[in-house]
């Protein structure tokens, strides 16, 4: 629902600051990523990540090739097929910066990748939680295919809340193992793509991974911190419902319009290759 007000607001035309608003809604998101690393010790961190490894490996790889051979077929340009591809294997608009940045690509291909991303974020946000019921998914499982089908952290937030506690918490670790992938793949599209690329130089790194993972240790070290759980819970839900609504209020009539038509069809057919084969491995394991 915040997801949905935000997008009325914003195709109302009603949105005020929307600068300000995408950059509030990227530090939000960390920060309530960060907050879940207290409720995680690093023995459970770390099952869950070793757990899921194989799995982020197999699926960014896939995903890769799948979307760019995807974009040579649908001849949707080098640039924009590749930072489709990134904003789906990895996790979607944070990937298409970085690796925007990284091989220097133009500011109205990367509206386009992000305005195809942002769609189908949306679809799956509200579509996903029902399709993980009806096949008896059970809350782990979909915490490990909302990481994986859905494309950035606020969203795969919002879904697997709903689905359930284990779910929520499955679900950020299965994306945080894909967001530490930015970095490097950013450098190497620098590197093959753009003589004119910084070479990865400009790609942010995902500090808060980081905190995350202190934020972990600190809880590891201080068991006390479990009284806080349900605290920390309730204020990383609010700050997720509250980046969602910042997202959606970003969208504008003028970045639907810059959507094309093939970038559209590149996202949705790799989104389903992603989102249905990593479904079926998930369940037959």
């Amino acid at each position: 629902m915040a997801l949905v007000i935000g997008i009325a607001v914003a195709l109302l035309g009603v949105t005020a600051w929307s600068k300000q608003c995408k950059v509030t809604s990227k530090w939000l998101i960390q920060v309530c990523v960060v907050l879940l690393g207290f409720r995680l010790d690093l023995g459970t961190l770390a099952d869950s990540a070793t757990s899921g490894f194989a799995l982020a490996i197999g699926t960014i790889v896939g995903a890769i090739l799948i979307g760019l051979l995807l974009g040579k077929l649908l001849r949707t340009g080098r640039e924009i097929s590749t930072l489709v591809t990134s904003g789906t294997a990895i996790c979607g608009g944070s990937a298409i910066v970085a690796i925007g940045a990284s091989i220097g690509a133009t500011t109205s291909n990367m509206a386009v990748a992000t305005g195809a991303i942002f769609m189908l974020n949306a679809v799956g946000l509200w579509t996903l939680p029902s399709i993980g019921h009806a096949v008896g998914l059970t809350e782990v499982q979909f915490g490990q295919w909302a990481g994986i089908a859905l494309h950035d952290i606020a969203s795969v937030g919002g879904a697997s809340k709903e689905y359930g506690p284990v779910a929520f918490e499955t679900a950020t670790i299965v994306k945080l193992t894909r967001v530490i992938w930015i970095s490097p793949l950013a450098i190497l599209a620098g590197r093959y793509m753009s003589s004119n690329a910084a070479i990865g130089k400009k790609s942010p790194f995902p500090w808060f991974i980081l905190c995350f993972l202190a934020a972990s240790g600190i809880r590891t070290l201080v068991p006390a911190m479990q009284s806080l759980e349900g605290n920390i819970a309730q204020v990383s839900g609010v700050g997720f419902q509250a980046a969602l609504f910042l997202i959606g209020s970003g969208l504008t009539l003028g970045a639907l319009k810059e959507v094309g038509a093939r970038a559209i069809a590149q996202a949705t057919l790799l989104w389903i290759v992603v989102a249905g084969g990593s479904l079926l491995v998930i369940t037959m394991l």
